[in-house]
């Protein structure tokens, strides 16, 4: 009887899990709003399964804490390239079967359609985002418009915002003393190449306020706290499209990747968390994100017609990170250099901070 009881008990457990809402774990702010417009609603109405959205400032975290403690709440979480990378070689994420992904709109198989890079083992790409930088055009109506100017503080007098982290802020730092893009990993490599990164941060550390979460950076210069801030590019263009603000990206040196979606090991909803992953990266899915929000997508044929912002009139093209203008003096995030070097540089950031 003991036993039945048991067995009773651990399929009710299963049969809630099987109901339970489908969950996906991003970032917060404009951009979890954009998918919960473009990937949750439709995919809610097409299926019937209910599916809620949960935010995060790093979803890479909670998501490794969970399947080491074995216990997963979560059926999806938008992870960045580098940490979809590192997830899946640690065995914290289920492989995706590259195979099964819907074909593009236009009939080609996805192996195809999907740009260089945009699906892994474990992920596929949700949207391409940028890392740049910003700045508030009523204090500053002639620009500026080079990366270099970002340290520039005679020139664009006033504090600067920038991330609490090494990834992003040491390649800006090489880009604006002179680097080129195709060289900055080579250079950040090496002991010498690391060094002149701080060097270049060292001439703004007194004047840095610091940011964590994404939503921070925009508010800071709409707060007036900062002068300019690297801040995610959609970020940016939310603040300005929806809240009006006078606010003005500088794509020279934007240092781009691929967002992905993985589904953590145990996820509690597993078939139905690939469906959703299928489901969002379809070319509808990342059209209709890419009418959301200012981030590019990774089919080749989500690209083919016009994209128009969901205000009816504007035009994204110019506003995404990977169009042909935004790309002059643009680095692509080197995914392998982060997992090899994460650690060691967060280190040695930490220690900068400190001193």
């Amino acid at each position: 009887m003991k036993k039945i009881l048991i067995l009773s008990t651990a399929l009710s457990s299963l049969a809630f899990a099987a109901h339970a809402d489908i969950t996906v774990m991003s970032w917060g702010g404009a951009y979890g709003e954009a998918q919960t417009e473009a990937f949750v609603k439709p995919f809610v109405a097409a299926t019937g399964k209910p599916t809620v959205m949960v935010d995060s400032d790093n979803p890479a975290t909670p998501i490794k804490a969970m399947v080491e403690a074995g216990n997963v709440t979560v059926d999806v979480a938008s992870v960045q390239y580098a940490d979809a990378v590192r997830l899946c070689d640690e065995g914290i994420l289920e492989p995706i079967d590259a195979a099964a992904l819907p074909a593009g709109s236009d009939g080609t198989p996805a192996a195809d359609d999907f740009l260089k890079g945009a699906v892994t083992e474990c992920g596929v790409s949700t949207d391409i985002w940028a890392n740049v930088f910003a700045y508030d055009s009523t204090k500053f109506p002639e620009g500026p418009t080079k990366v270099a100017d970002f340290f520039d503080l005679e020139k664009f007098p006033g504090k600067r915002g920038l991330r609490k982290g090494a990834k992003a802020v040491l390649e800006l730092a090489l880009m604006a003393d002179g680097v080129a893009p195709a060289d900055v990993y080579a250079t950040l490599s090496t002991p010498e190449g690391v060094d002149r990164a701080f060097a270049k941060l060292d001439t703004i550390k007194k004047d840095v306020v610091w940011w964590e979460a994404g939503a921070q950076a925009p508010q800071l210069l709409a707060d007036g706290e900062v002068a300019m801030t690297t801040a995610y590019n959609g970020r940016i263009f939310a603040a300005a499209q929806n809240e009006g603000k006078p606010f003005k990206i500088v794509w020279d040196g934007q240092i781009y990747e691929n967002e992905m979606f993985v589904v953590p090991k145990g996820a509690p909803n597993m078939a139905d968390a690939m469906e959703f992953v299928k489901f969002a990266t379809s070319t509808e899915g990342l059209r209709a994100s890419a009418q959301q929000i200012s981030y590019g997508p990774a089919r080749k044929s989500a690209m083919k017609e016009e994209l128009i912002f969901k205000d009816g009139k504007t035009v994204m093209g110019p506003n995404l990170p990977t169009s042909p203008e935004n790309m002059t003096n643009a680095l692509e995030t080197s995914s392998e250099f982060w997992v090899d070097h994460d650690s060691e540089l967060n280190e040695r950031f930490q220690a900068w901070l400190s001193q």
